[in-house]
């Protein structure tokens, strides 16, 4: 009977944790067999993926979710010049899944490629690709967009003539605690750093950081423990690993994400980190179709390769893990799909589930948890 009762015990006292569910989002290039932005229902449990939405859109190449989830903001990036970029918000119902067109606002340049909501839900922070600028827009409590309320142009050129012949921005990223942005300008080769002030969303350039002449700089993460951060350069093919402290970057390793010896084209696109900050991946696309699996070392930030894991598609752009980190997501532009991975969290090796979202030049993957 004590020993029933010791039983009965432990097992009331077990915690229950609920599977969550999540609605995937998937950001495309349109004019191929997409017409714009999809929804679909991600089960947890074995990875499969079920659609639920979509809205027509023009290339909704990169998009952000707000913090109350209520709202999506989506670039329209396309070549029209004269500083035609537009930013378009939408609403979204958490009990549908479903999506609502609310407006459009002025990117304030040419080929937005990268967009942020700040962590108030307050602004949208948008880099322009062929332009080189970037511009802060109101979020009124509709979740429409207003007038950019600040702006700034990037100057000079690389070494590369043909690729940097101008600046390129192509990412905009704030910092954890919300008062810095991190332009990558893969033009120019530099890390541009503004102070940000979430109260009137006005941006300051505070500092930059150069990067090897001809690397590119394209996407950038921050480590979940916030003292470091990780830099993707698409034309050298490596990863950079900064420490972090206050708006500042500090340089501390360059690593290859290249397989030994890979002497074919290639250009690298997005980086991650694990939930659980001992992974770092990048895509890298072209002949290589790969993403580089590294481990971080846990006391220095320092990079070293796991393996490489082909992603099963062609021209993998973003990536991006499920929230409870059990899965990765790649999204080949150009074999039109979505390949699920299931992630080992030991090692950080992924396997196939076989699961597969079939969708044309997906670019983007975004999540809310339903």
């Amino acid at each position: 009977m004590r020993l029933f009762f010791c039983v009965f015990l432990i097992f009331i006292a077990a915690p229950v944790f609920a599977q969550k569910n999540y609605y995937l989002l998937v950001g495309t290039y349109t004019g191929g067999k997409s017409t714009g932005l999809y929804v679909y229902d991600f089960n947890t449990n074995d990875g499969s993926v079920r659609m639920v939405d979509s809205v027509q859109t023009p290339n909704p190449s990169y998009v952000a979710v707000a913090p109350n989830q209520k709202f999506i903001y989506a670039v329209s990036e396309t070549q029209r010049g004269n500083y035609s970029g537009k930013v378009r918000s939408f609403s979204f119902d958490k009990k549908t899944g479903k999506l609502n067109f609310i407006n459009e606002g002025a990117s304030v340049g040419d080929n937005p490629c990268y967009l942020i909501v700040d962590k108030t839900g307050r602004w949208v922070i948008v880099g322009n690709y062929t332009s080189g600028t970037l511009a802060v827009l109101p979020i009124s409590n509709d979740g429409s967009l207003g007038e950019a309320v600040s702006n700034y142009r990037h100057w000079g050129k690389g070494v590369n003539t043909q690729r940097q012949e101008a600046p390129h921005v192509h990412s905009t990223v704030l910092s954890p605690d919300n008062k810095y942005l991190f332009v990558q300008d893969l033009g120019i080769d530099k890390i541009i750093v503004y102070s940000f002030n979430e109260n009137t969303g006005a941006i300051t350039p505070k500092d930059s950081v150069k990067l090897q002449d001809g690397s590119g700089p394209r996407h950038f993460t921050f480590h979940p423990n916030g003292k470091w951060a990780y830099v993707v350069q698409e034309m050298s093919g490596t990863v950079t690993a900064f420490g972090y402290q206050k708006g500042r970057l500090k340089n501390m390793q360059t690593i290859s994400a290249l397989p030994q010896g890979f002497d074919k084209s290639f250009s690298s696109a997005d980086i991650h980190v694990s939930n659980d900050g001992k992974f770092l991946y990048a895509s890298t696309r072209d002949a290589a179709n790969i993403l580089t699996i590294f481990k971080i070392d846990q006391k220095t930030a320092r990079l070293s390769v796991v393996g490489q894991q082909p992603v099963l598609g062609k021209t993998p752009r973003n990536f991006n893990f499920d929230p409870g980190g059990n899965y990765l997501l790649v999204a080949n532009q150009n074999s039109n799909n979505v390949v699920v991975f299931k992630v080992d969290r030991k090692t950080g090796l992924l396997t196939d589930t076989g699961n597969r979202i079939d969708v044309g030049n997906p670019v983007c993957l975004k999540w809310i948890e339903k």
